[in-house]
Formats: structure tokens, C-alpha cells, sequence
């Protein structure tokens, strides 16, 4: 068989998502700002004595490590979609990037977390309105970022469902972590200006404790959304019955079937055909068309004549 008659049945491994650029770049222009606000909080609420000021400046440079690795995971997924060395293209990138952004965000709370204790033991004296200023500042800056990160695919729920998740988790990580930033920059706000009317000079540390539990939290969940997908968990439990409804008739039954995500919007599917009167595998691939999101469909078929109705989930 010629080499051109073969490259009809050749496809491309390229799964990155349909807003893979535009997620690129309006990443680096958010860690730039963040950058910015990040060295401002910290040396302004280390001069002013506010810890919730420096505590959301050190959150801002979390984020602003983590929108690092995310904006270099879409660069290096870019540069190597085309590698032949990634069986399955580079679009789970972004979950690798997430993750080890996770780990960082966990460490940091903790650290957050042991200096804003030490605070409420042995408070310092703070500049109030000199600070204030700084976390509104920090405030606008969160806010510019998560207009500029965001993204319609950011819903859960039902919708998510029938998009067979084509969200992109990298954008999705870094638009919950400016937002999670915006959170403590309001706590901090707020603990400066309690201080400021009322004298309560313990309402800033407890603020940053505050705050590590905010930045604790969006780590685990981040751990475990970036997790499941880079353990293949199957994505879309309701996707995985409409193939088989599809995959199973006039007798039919699927004996194996595997899902996995492989990148934003595109899904993976493997699945093994017992039948009475196998037919070639296209014609199985056929019953699946106009299924959104599968990217990746291999079909192996089983000649039986004894396979019974038993039907074997995913």
C-alpha cells in the first residue's frame, strides 16, 4: 500500500482548546498586573504593619506564580501540539499546570496561616489609611484580572454536562485565583477598616487567617478537579450512557468502554462491541456522530453468539 493512500486514514492529535490563544495571552497580561500589586502589598504592609495587607500581597504572589505555569503550560502545549512523542497531543497540560499550582497555593496558606497567628499573640503597630489605600489598590487590580480571565465555559451543573466538559480548566484555575484574591483583598479591606474606626488591631491578623483559609480551600478543590482528570477519571458520567444507547442496539452490548479527557472539549473514546452480527468498525463509529466533543474513537468488535443482555458500564 502507497504512503499517500494511508495518510486518508491518518488524523491529527492536535486537542487543544478553541480558545487556546486568547487564553494565552490575556494570561500574561494578568500576571503582569498581578505581578505589580503583588510587590506593592508587601512592601507597603510590611512598612504600614498590616498583615492582612501582606498576607494578600503574598496571596497575589501565588497566583501570580501560578498564572506563570499556566501561561507556560499554553505556550509549551502550543509550541509541541504537532510532537509525535505525546501519543495523545499535549491539551492535558493545562490539568498538570493546575495541579502543581495547587501545591503551591497549599503551601502558602500555611505559611499565611503560622504568621497571622503569631500576629494575634503579639500585634504590631499599624498604618491604617496609608494601607487601605494599597489594598484598594490590590482590589481594583483582582478585579481588572478577572474581567480579563473570564471565560463563558466557567459554569458547573447541567450545562457542563451537555458541553461534555469543554471548559478549560487551565483559564478556569487562574480565573478562581484572581477571584479568590479579590476575597481577601475585600477581608483585608475590611480588617483595616475596623482597625481604623473601632481600634479592633486584632481584626487584621485574624483576617490573614482568615485568608489562608481561603487560599487552603481553593487549593484542594483545584487538587482535585486538575486530579480527576489526570487520573482519566471518566468526565461526563451522562456521556457515557448516550454512547451507550447509541452503541447498543438490534442486540448489541458494549463489553468495555473507556472515557477520558484530552484536553478542552475533546474526549477520548475506546470501546469493545459484542455481537451476534458484528459489522465493521465504522459503522459503530457512525451511531456516535454528532456526539459533541469526541475527538479520539477507537471501536473494537467481538463476534458472540452466547453474550446474553448483560450490559458492563463504564
Amino acid at each position: 500500500m502507497h504512503s499517500h493512500s494511508i495518510e486518508r486514514w491518518q488524523h491529527s492529535h492536535v486537542f487543544l482548546g478553541e480558545k487556546h490563544h486568547r487564553h494565552e495571552r490575556r494570561t500574561w497580561l494578568v500576571i503582569v498586573l498581578t505581578a505589580v500589586m503583588m510587590v506593592a502589598e508587601i512592601i507597603g504592609g510590611t512598612i504600614y504593619g498590616s498583615m492582612a495587607l501582606v498576607a494578600d500581597g503574598w496571596h497575589m504572589s501565588t497566583h501570580a506564580g501560578a498564572l506563570t505555569i499556566a501561561a507556560l503550560a499554553y505556550r509549551f502545549a502550543r509550541k509541541h501540539a504537532h510532537d509525535s512523542r505525546f501519543s495523545f497531543g499535549t491539551g492535558k497540560l493545562g490539568e498538570l499546570a493546575g495541579f502543581a499550582s495547587a501545591i503551591i497555593l497549599a503551601l502558602v496558606a500555611l505559611l499565611i496561616g503560622y504568621e497571622s497567628a503569631q500576629r494575634l499573640f503579639a500585634p504590631v503597630a499599624i498604618d491604617f489609611e496609608q494601607a487601605i489605600w494599597i489594598a484598594v489598590a490590590g482590589l481594583a487590580v483582582n478585579l481588572v484580572s478577572a474581567w480579563l480571565l473570564f471565560d463563558h465555559d466557567h459554569h458547573d451543573g447541567e450545562v457542563e454536562d451537555d458541553h461534555h466538559h469543554a471548559k478549560d480548566h487551565n483559564i478556569q484555575a487562574a480565573y478562581f485565583h484572581v477571584l479568590a484574591d479579590a476575597v481577601t483583598s475585600v477581608l483585608a479591606i475590611a480588617a483595616l477598616l475596623t482597625g481604623l474606626l473601632y481600634g479592633w488591631f486584632w481584626m487584621d491578623p485574624l483576617m490573614g487567617v482568615v485568608g489562608a483559609l481561603v487560599i487552603a480551600h481553593w487549593s484542594i478543590g483545584l487538587m482535585r478537579s486538575s486530579g480527576t482528570v489526570l487520573l482519566d477519571k471518566v468526565p461526563n458520567p451522562k456521556l457515557a450512557r448516550q454512547i451507550l444507547n447509541r452503541l447498543e442496539v438490534d442486540g448489541d452490548r458494549v463489553s468495555d468502554l473507556h472515557l477520558w479527557r484530552l484536553g478542552p472539549g475533546h474526549t477520548a473514546v475506546i470501546a469493545t462491541v459484542v455481537s451476534e452480527r458484528p459489522q465493521p468498525p465504522a459503522v459503530y463509529k457512525v451511531r456516535l456522530g454528532g456526539i459533541t466533543g469526541l475527538s479520539h474513537v477507537t471501536i473494537e468488535v467481538q463476534p458472540c453468539t452466547d453474550h446474553g443482555s448483560a450490559r458492563t458500564a463504564a
